[in-house]
């Protein structure tokens, strides 16, 4: 996913990405060659911190892979459907939270 931050100017807007898409631009950077075991994968990628929402919450990958039960993705694409959902209850767990709920109300 990505959000745009509050703009306070008139120039072109930078894009916050997270979840999944902050993970897609990992496994670019790194050139991940599928098929791929969790352990490689965590190795190829140094085990990055994966901002989970737009406010930079984060999550690390390895704490991530953690929550599901596959330990060998075919694809880039497997990889991503599979941790989506895990990235999805760490937003909304963070969003229902008292500090979420400020920060969600505040414009910065």
């Amino acid at each position: 996913m990505g959000v745009r931050p509050p703009q306070n100017d008139d120039d072109e807007p930078d894009t916050i990405t997270f979840g999944i898409a902050a993970l897609d631009a990992h496994l670019e950077r790194a050139d991940v060659e599928f098929p791929v075991d969790a352990e490689t994968l965590l190795t190829q990628l140094g085990d990055p911190d994966i901002p989970y929402d737009a406010t930079g919450s984060t999550v690390a990958l390895s704490e991530a892979m953690d929550k599901v039960h596959i330990q060998h993705f075919d694809s880039e694409q497997e990889l991503l459907n599979t941790l989506h959902p895990v990235f999805e209850s760490y937003r909304e767990r963070a969003g229902n939270s008292i500090l979420g709920q400020l920060r969600a109300l505040l414009p910065f």
